[in-house]
């Protein structure tokens, strides 16, 4: 509770920061925490977005209740994060959504600023059927060896001995992978290849790989769930939120510095604690594999991104865009308990705030929330 008074404090302190400095730039005048709906007869404001399925949940949230405050609809498509780069670098939508950050010469390029919103876990996830365990022990290397096709039945020796007692039925593993270019897919494929050197040679980190053999396969997290608990000896991947919600039966994995563990807003935090996200500010560092305490191995930062200059004609767009965004990092926080996602460190915030002040229409025109 005093962390999460703390948090509070800390982040009141740096909007007021923020808000001084859109005083200053001459946009007093459209404050955005203040900011009234729409006038009654004008037509509805919509921002489109689209992209990464994994944090999908929490978006929909947060659109709910910004649509309910500010009368303006956050449309978010969860199409997966390769559509959701594709979409905002071709001007489709106003916001994208990616799991898999983009380095800092293709934001360049493609004149894109890029946005860390969270943190969260992808899980593997099985169903042994009706009376099977809730969970089971697999070590990083043996994951890997199931993923790749190489352990093909659910009583192999070395998943007994990593759960004695528990009786394994001789059903074959059905892997069940994504069929979109996924950022859910390129973090669980990296932790992988981290830990399992057979896995990076045959399959790799990938949004979209070659799995070697035969492999079920569905779009985004929500596909993957729904075919993993129709499916008899399944073994998948997904997002922590969906695992939790739907009840599904979870990995334990053992972590860089050796330790059993499950994966939970507690774990994910620590991971996050324990990365350079945390230590140096750098929000593309990686969160996998993190050592220390309790870290969950497969941690994931997911991010928003927004036109860097837009042009003239989508001044008004992209200003929306920016007011749900600094919405977004104000009271999202506070939606995100219970959720599967913790929030970014509070130190993070000052840089996020940095850069929605940095954005400008093509033609000098000021974009700070007027």
């Amino acid at each position: 509770m005093k962390m999460d008074q703390g948090r509070r404090w800390a982040r009141a302190g740096l909007w007021c920061l923020l808000g001084g400095a859109l005083w200053l730039s001459g946009a007093h005048a459209a404050a955005v925490v203040g900011a009234p709906p729409a006038p009654a007869g004008q037509p509805k404001v919509v921002i489109d977005a689209a992209g990464a399925t994994f944090p999908a949940l929490v978006y929909q949230r947060w659109a709910q209740r910004y649509e309910a405050e500010r009368q303006v609809e956050f449309r978010y498509q969860p199409t997966g994060s390769g559509d959701g780069i594709r979409k905002i670098s071709a001007g489709q939508v106003q916001i994208g959504g990616t799991d898999s950050p983009l380095s800092a010469a293709v934001l360049q390029e493609r004149g894109l600023l890029q946005l860390p919103t969270l943190a969260g876990a992808v899980v593997p996830v099985f169903n042994l059927g009706v009376g099977a365990p809730r969970s089971l022990r697999l070590s990083a290397q043996l994951l890997g060896d199931l993923f790749a096709g190489h352990t093909q039945h659910w009583d192999d020796p070395r998943i007994a001995a990593l759960n004695p007692g528990v009786r394994l039925g001789h059903w074959p593993v059905q892997r069940v992978v994504r069929a979109d270019q996924s950022g859910t897919t390129e973090a669980f494929t990296g932790y992988l290849s981290m830990v399992n050197p057979v896995f990076a040679a045959e399959v790799g980190t990938h949004k979209l790989p070659l799995w070697p053999g035969k492999t079920l396969a569905a779009e985004g997290n929500g596909g993957v769930v729904k075919l993993l608990q129709s499916t008899q000896g399944a073994l998948a991947y997904t997002g922590y939120d969906r695992a939790q919600q739907d009840g599904l039966s979870m990995v334990e994995l053992q972590n860089a510095s050796g330790l059993w563990v499950r994966a939970s807003e507690l774990s994910i935090l620590q991971a996050l604690q324990a990365s350079d996200v945390h230590r140096k500010g750098l929000d593309t560092a990686s969160t996998l594999n993190r050592p220390g305490g309790g870290s969950w191995p497969i941690t994931v930062v997911t991010f928003l991104l927004i036109h860097a200059q837009p042009e003239t004609d989508q001044k008004e767009a992209s200003r929306q865009a920016l007011r749900f965004l600094y919405w977004a990092f104000q009271r999202g926080d506070a939606l995100l308990r219970g959720t599967g996602f913790v929030p970014l460190p509070t130190a993070m915030q000052a840089r996020l705030a940095k850069r929605l002040l940095s954005v400008t229409a093509s033609d000098g025109g000021s974009l700070v929330f007027q």
